[in-house]
């Protein structure tokens, strides 16, 4: 028996627009819903860039009002759910 399946594929022009319409509007995501966009950029092979700084690696929980230290050229910005800290190199323009 073949197994068919029903969910629609898409493209990557498509993902990728559905990616950024998924960011633009940042308040009141859930951990879930940002696992998936993250799931659906790997299968892509797409890079979130500047917008991965916006939630926190381990919980997934978008940052509403973290702690943010800067020392020595990098910027340290702590979950306040989890308590797990970023690290993140501050680019030097000079």
């Amino acid at each position: 028996m073949i197994k068919s399946d029903s969910r629609k594929k898409i493209s990557s022009k498509e993902a990728r627009e559905k990616i950024q319409n998924f960011f633009s509007s940042l308040n009141n995501r859930t951990p879930k819903e940002i696992k998936k966009i993250k799931r659906l950029a790997m299968k892509h092979n797409l890079k979130l860039k500047d917008n991965k700084k916006n939630f926190c690696r381990k919980c997934l929980s978008i940052y509403k009002n973290p702690k943010i230290r800067i020392k020595r050229g990098i910027k340290n910005i702590e979950c306040e759910t989890c308590g797990y800290i970023s690290r993140w190199k501050i680019k030097k323009s000079y």
